[in-house]
């Protein structure tokens, strides 16, 4: 009886410790680094944070619509929104973390001014940053889109004075191509991975007061649960807000 009494504790005991892990998904830069932070706090709160790293923006999804993970930290709304209607999952952001702001680089020119006729320039391939890359490209001036069209695909640019060659790329491949293009508009967060500094690398970023927050994102059936809870309340502590500050000094700004 003493025996099965000592494995019987031993198996609860590995069900509380698997109960206190909380798994998330994150793109290496800065989510990543930025949950390295919020590990420490929610270790405060008696959890563990497993850190789930992805190189891509859509399998962290699937992973969290799917109960394989708990969250996941990478993307801003208008790509979840755009995720749910296409896939078919039910998964809802509930934190505000920071903004990344989006930028165009090159490896050929300094001035967007300088942009030669022809150019070849390499944008996102999924729908919500696609668009948001091409009203980079409008406003610098380049090229002129339909206003009836929410989200937009080179289809829709109605003007392109300079002729030039738009093409899509998978978002994670954008900073391998900039010696094969004129210019790539790049995630801030694959373009710090490349070490491509956002306010002083771009040829043109975009504007700080951009929509595009980068949001922790659950299931929506799990938004009351006591892990979303802890994260939620960890992600958004004062503490991760002077990190953000401190460590990115201006490329990332905080959203809370």
């Amino acid at each position: 009886m003493k025996k099965l009494f000592s494995l019987a504790a031993c198996v609860a005991l590995g069900a509380n410790l698997f109960a206190d892990v909380i798994s998330v998904g994150a793109t290496p830069v800065p989510h990543a680094e930025i949950l390295e932070e919020v590990a420490k706090i929610v270790k405060e709160k008696g959890h563990e944070l497993k850190i789930v790293e992805f190189n891509d923006y859509v399998l962290p999804n699937l992973a969290v619509d799917d109960d394989e993970l708990d969250a996941n930290f990478f993307q801003h709304k208008p790509y979840l929104d755009e995720f749910n209607k296409q896939k078919g999952t039910k998964l809802s952001a509930v934190a505000p973390v920071h903004l990344e702001p989006m930028g165009a680089y090159s490896k050929k020119i300094k001035d967007i001014k300088d942009l030669s006729n022809k150019a070849l320039i390499y944008i996102p391939n999924d729908p919500t940053n696609e668009s948001r890359a091409l009203d980079i490209l409008e406003q610098a001036g380049l090229i002129e889109l339909d206003k009836n069209v929410e989200l937009k695909t080179p289809l829709d640019v109605v003007k392109n004075p300079k002729n030039l060659e738009i093409k899509e790329l998978e978002a994670a491949q954008l900073p391998r191509v900039l010696d094969e293009c004129d210019l790539a508009v790049i995630n801030s967060n694959y373009a710090l991975a490349a070490k491509l500094n956002p306010t002083k690398d771009a040829v043109i970023i975009e504007s700080k007061d951009s929509p595009y927050t980068n949001n922790l994102v659950v299931k929506t059936s799990n938004i009351d649960s006591e892990k979303t809870k802890v994260l939620v309340e960890s992600i958004n502590d004062a503490r991760i807000k002077t990190f953000i500050e401190e460590r990115y000094k201006g490329e990332i700004i905080p959203s809370f």
